[in-house]
């Protein structure tokens, strides 16, 4: 009786661990997929957003994304437009309203199977699929009505936010009410991107580790 006792504890205990291995494994997949994925932080003036990109799913907007970061465009540009349960935007006015010079138009990257969902990261764009330059949006709620669709041109997803989902639900409480016509939806103080720049673990947890004070030497 004991020993059967003793030999189905066993195989509990072994199922048990296998079912915990096997929970693990798809957090452990995710982590290493950030890992290798590019990864962008902004830092704004209500906190930081950290973004991984989908450079597999949209080739041409995360590289056409990137150039801007790495070329300092969008060090100092303002959110300009938020609409409360509904995106934030930003990525091409300066902090006196003024539009900055962008480079030619992308082709528009929307078929390529990612939805717009809370916290992704898309090309903002006219009527013209295919006008895309500078600006983005990131999504404050699950968004369906941008997503591709067959005979309609949706917009492009290529990231989502790794951390920062409490910044824009901020930026969505901001007040607004002092800009009108275009601008209308621009908070009253500007939320400013200070600095952008590609994200590196390593070099992020390097900063993190501060060396010993030296000690005085004995008298």
């Amino acid at each position: 009786m004991r020993k059967s006792l003793h030999l189905l504890l066993t195989c509990l205990l072994t199922l048990g661990i296998f079912n915990a291995g096997a929970q693990s494994a798809p957090q452990k997949s995710e982590e290493k997929a950030l890992a290798e994925t590019p990864q962008v932080v902004f830092q704004t003036t209500l906190g930081d957003l950290r973004i991984a990109l989908f450079p597999d799913r949209a080739p041409v907007t995360v590289d056409n994304f990137l150039h801007y970061v790495d070329s300092g465009f969008y060090n100092g540009v303002i959110f300009h437009r938020i609409v409360p349960g509904f995106v934030v935007q930003g990525g091409g006015f300066d902090q006196e309203y003024q539009q900055k010079n962008t480079r030619a138009p992308i082709a528009n990257e929307s078929n390529n199977g990612l939805r717009n969902l809370r916290g992704t990261l898309s090309m903002a764009r006219t009527n013209d699929p295919n006008s895309a330059t500078a600006q983005f949006f990131i999504n404050l709620k699950d968004n369906p009505q941008l997503d591709y669709r067959p005979m309609q041109q949706g917009y492009a997803v290529f990231g989502k936010l790794v951390s920062g989902l409490d910044v824009i639900d901020a930026m969505a409480k901001q007040p607004q009410g002092d800009h009108r016509g275009v601008f209308e939806n621009a908070p009253n103080t500007s939320i400013v991107i200070e600095r952008a720049y590609r994200y590196h673990p390593e070099k992020e947890q390097k900063a993190e580790v501060k060396p010993a004070p030296a000690k005085a030497k004995e008298q």
